[in-house]
């Protein structure tokens, strides 16, 4: 009889749980399709002809070449049009955009794919370990411990595109004179991935990388995703490997977007304020120190992943 009485208190008790994180989740889903995601930012150039393109922090990257576009990150569901319009102001046309490639399964970077995928005809390519939860509309993210279910919820799911082709760590994908190389760094998801590729601007070849995200994810601070420690350690390696000149991330706030994008009026070219190999090092560190830091607490408490 006690038994019964504990379980049926634990069952309550999770399903509360449950209940306030999807209502947290669901709200936030629903402001970000109902305002785009993020508030508009202007357009512009970064170095030769890589562009921004994404929302002030949810972020999106053209990449623009004689024989067709590539597009990284599609945004929230809501962002979408944000990004088309954008990539107008440019001067681009969506139409010439032919490869849709995708940092990460999480809803505020693949929630716009699918109309992204729609309006411009371009075929998207995700890393094998992401494909299938992009394929699925975000349902079944490991990352989300045992919250899991949460994402299966229809409410919560963004529209799912259609998913080209899966590639696996150190694939090229070409478009024309354009090429890019694929590094997934797992941890944030699966199948996260980070891109790294050369952009002419001028007479120099600049080096650039789009780190995935180096965020822990909510498996680990419950210790529910034991392959989680050494996919982070491999990310760091990973990362810390690759030449670089230029560094973005999938979060504007963490490359600093805007700063640059206004210190570049002062600066001899309008691109170098974005060369920052310094910057690059230093979030790579920061991000270990948060991670290490949340390892070793977790084993404090006896649940280290």
């Amino acid at each position: 009889m006690l038994q019964r009485l504990a379980k049926r208190r634990l069952l309550v008790a999770l399903l509360s749980i449950a209940a306030v994180f999807g209502g947290v989740l669901f709200g936030k889903w629903r402001d970000a399709s109902n305002r785009g995601g993020q508030l508009p930012a202007e357009p512009f150039r970064i170095a030769g002809n890589f562009y921004y393109v994404g929302a002030n922090d949810v972020t999106s990257f053209l990449i623009t070449g004689p024989e067709g576009h590539v597009l990284i990150d599609g945004g929230y569901p809501g962002t979408a049009p944000m990004i088309m319009a954008s990539i107008a102001k440019l001067g681009f046309k969506i139409t010439d955009v032919k490869v849709l490639l995708n940092s990460h399964a999480h809803f505020d970077h693949a929630g716009g794919l699918a109309e992204l995928q729609m309006a411009s005809g371009a075929e998207l390519w995700v890393s094998e370990g992401d494909a299938d939860i992009v394929a699925a509309g975000g349902a079944g993210d490991p990352t989300l411990g045992s919250f899991r279910f949460v994402s299966y919820l229809p409410f919560l799911r963004y529209p799912a595109p259609s998913v080209d082709h899966r590639f696996k760590d150190g694939a090229t994908i070409r478009v024309g004179p354009i090429e890019l190389t694929a590094h997934v760094t797992p941890g944030h998801t699966p199948g996260c991935t980070s891109w790294s590729f050369p952009v002419r601007d001028g007479d120099r070849v600049l080096r650039v990388v789009h780190i995935c995200s180096l965020t822990l994810p909510l498996a680990l601070s419950v210790g529910e995703y034991p392959e989680i420690r050494g996919e982070f350690e491999r990310s760091f390696r990973t990362l810390r490997s690759l030449p670089v000149d230029i560094w973005v991330t999938s979060h504007a706030r963490e490359f600093g977007r805007y700063r640059k994008f206004r210190e570049r009026d002062k600066a001899k070219a309008p691109a170098d304020p974005f060369i920052d190999r310094d910057g690059y090092v230093r979030y790579i560190d920061s991000s270990e120190m948060r991670f290490r830091k949340l390892v070793g607490a977790a084993a404090t408490r006896g649940s280290a992943p």
